[in-house]
């Protein structure tokens, strides 16, 4: 094969490589990192003692009490003065082991809910249903002797996390995120092997390959950080918005790591190259064999 040719065949199979690390990166992620139930109560459970997700807990769970006690008792005359009580207990409540437990529990429902609607055909939105927690709420203010405590209903305190319209969007995603988590990495890979054995100077196919898979994760890290702001601009109070940082920050941490990892290795593995590849005091580059010595007495 002519040197001009494999050049050519060797920059462009080291740039398709380059290009689906990012890609392939963040597919596994989504595809087989957040698809771990297991995975994704442990990442999240240190978020229950995060004070904005512990404020916008207890908003959320004090606003569905009292629309549930509005549409079943007619206490519209003292509900100036019994939201107050159910916020304190609901804020007291996430203060509580049992609130931990129930936390875990809850993303552990919300996560299997979405990933069973997911996988099965019904069009039907993904609901998430708070009874538990407003039991202990309502046991809690029983224990305080609030007013009409025993009589707040908690059969069914529901919260949207996926809509039915958009569910079938998702789940073709969510296919095809899955086929590109598993064959996108090695894909990338085999290509960039590929590349470096054709290449006229392999040396400097080894550096081109890293640096490029450098450019990939900087261009991932790039990604993620554009994509929480995005993400958080939807959410128009501060508190919430707090929350939902929090919440993108922990499920991201790993894709994160690995986007610097990815710089870290490449920009490493490209100085070592460059470093193997520069002459050595006595003119020889490092690793290449001396010359013969020369017999004394000989004519050059």
């Amino acid at each position: 094969m002519p040197s001009r040719l494999r050049g050519v065949l060797s920059a462009a199979l080291i740039a398709l490589a380059c290009l689906l690390v990012p890609f392939g990166a963040l597919a596994a992620w989504a595809a087989y990192g957040l698809a771990d139930t297991g995975r994704y109560v442990a990442t999240l459970a240190p978020l229950a003692s995060d004070p904005a997700v512990r404020n916008a807990v207890a908003e959320t769970v004090g606003a569905g009490i009292m629309d549930e006690v509005d549409d079943r008792l007619d206490v519209r005359p003292m509900r100036g003065s019994v939201r107050p009580f159910v916020h304190d207990a609901v804020r007291s409540f996430t203060r509580t082991e049992a609130y931990r437990t129930a936390w875990d529990a809850g993303n552990r429902a919300v996560h299997d809910a979405v990933l069973r609607a997911l996988r099965d055909e019904r069009e039907r939105a993904v609901t998430v249903d708070l009874a538990p927690v407003t039991a202990q709420v309502k046991r809690k203010l029983a224990d305080e002797h609030m007013p009409l405590a025993e009589r707040i209903p908690v059969e069914h305190t529901e919260v949207a996390v996926v809509p039915a319209v958009g569910l079938d969007r998702l789940r073709k995603g969510f296919r095809v995120l899955e086929v590109a988590g598993f064959w996108l990495p090695p894909v990338a890979v085999v290509l960039a092997v590929a590349g470096i054995a054709v290449a006229g100077c392999r040396r400097h196919a080894v550096i081109a390959t890293a640096l490029g898979a450098a450019l990939g994760g900087a261009l991932l890290a790039l990604a993620v950080a554009v994509c929480r702001r995005l993400t958080l601009a939807d959410v128009p109070e501060p508190s919430r918005r707090t929350a939902a940082g929090a919440v993108y920050d922990a499920l991201t941490a790993t894709l994160r790591e690995t986007s610097w990892l990815l710089v870290a290795l490449g920009l490493a593995v490209a100085l070592g190259a460059w470093l193997t590849g520069r002459p050595g005091p006595l003119g020889r580059r490092h690793g290449e064999p001396a010359a013969p010595a020369r017999a004394p007495g000989r004519p050059v």
